[in-house]
């Protein structure tokens, strides 16, 4: 009875790890996967761009196959590819779909996917954030921008969007604050700066 009920356990445990295996499939694909911020990674996604990332595509403008496949197609050599994630999220509002025509995943997944092949990589959060905002969800998007912003604390577009996102969320002081840094490191333009001195709160 006691190494059937050891046995059970194991049984359990097994099934457990499997429910808990990531959903949104394996990154190994024939081709890649390459990192999208390495140079030499990139000069390969060449060939992958030609015909399946085109201007037009990148624009949403209907090509020979579903702008979903092409751009999945993308996604799969190269999971952390900005460009192509930010043109997934913008065909899933365009489509009201968040798993638009011809993608494998939902744009959740795509985002997942692109965290776990680089973690370290601020821009997906950038881009990730830009689609929890416009979705609704600014509590998801902060938590995102926070951590672009832990990982390059230096970056000016990245502290101009965090204070941006505080700034529509009424937090002025913090706005002010990433604003301020923004400008420090030479971000060019006004708008978070008007808006905060039409709202009474910049100070120079």
């Amino acid at each position: 009875m006691k190494a059937m009920y050891v046995t059970a356990i194991i049984i359990s445990a097994v099934f457990t790890n499997v429910q808990a295996a990531p959903h949104c499939g394996e990154l190994t694909t024939a081709y890649g996967p390459y990192d999208y911020t390495n140079a030499d990674h990139r000069k390969k996604l060449g060939v992958v761009e030609q015909f399946h990332f085109t201007p037009n595509i990148e624009k949403l403008i209907k090509g020979e196959n579903l702008l979903g496949d092409d751009i999945h197609y993308t996604l799969a050599a190269s999971p952390n590819h900005h460009r192509a994630l930010d043109s997934m999220a913008q065909l899933s509002f365009k489509e009201k779909n968040i798993r638009p025509a011809g993608a494998k995943y939902s744009i959740h997944c795509y985002f997942e996917r692109a965290i776990r092949f680089k973690p370290s990589d601020a821009m997906v959060r950038m881009v990730y954030s830009k689609y929890l905002i416009k979705a609704g969800h600014p509590k998801e998007a902060a938590e995102q921008l926070q951590i672009a912003v832990d990982l390059q604390p230096e970056d000016p577009t990245i502290n101009y969007n965090v204070g941006l996102l505080y700034l529509k969320q009424k937090n002025y002081e913090q706005a002010k604050t990433y604003a301020k840094k923004a400008y420090e490191l030479g971000f060019p333009l006004p708008g978070l700066k008007n808006q905060l001195k039409q709202a009474g709160k910049w100070d120079e």
